[in-house]
């Protein structure tokens, strides 16, 4: 993954993703029920979470593309879907 910025979801609280990864290549690494093993850790730019929750995988991915999907669209100048 030369040149890319790995993400792992891991335990700790929600935080903004910094401006300085815009335009850099993503890869966005989901865990088990165990979560990552100790190298795929290693080796990640950035570890983030979704919250202190435990998600179904499948509902982790969703909620993931939403959050992208809504920052885009907020990034283009849509308006926020409550405004």
């Amino acid at each position: 993954m030369s040149g890319k910025s790995a993400c792992a979801a891991v335990p700790g609280p929600a935080r903004s993703w910094p401006s300085s990864q815009a335009g850099r290549d993503l890869a966005f690494r989901i865990g088990g029920p165990d979560g990552h093993a100790a190298e795929v850790l290693a080796r990640a730019n950035q570890k983030w979470s979704l919250g202190p929750l435990t998600l179904p995988h499948m509902l982790v991915r969703l909620v993931l593309v939403e959050q992208l999907y809504r920052a885009t669209t907020l990034l283009a100048g849509h308006p926020y879907h409550r405004a």
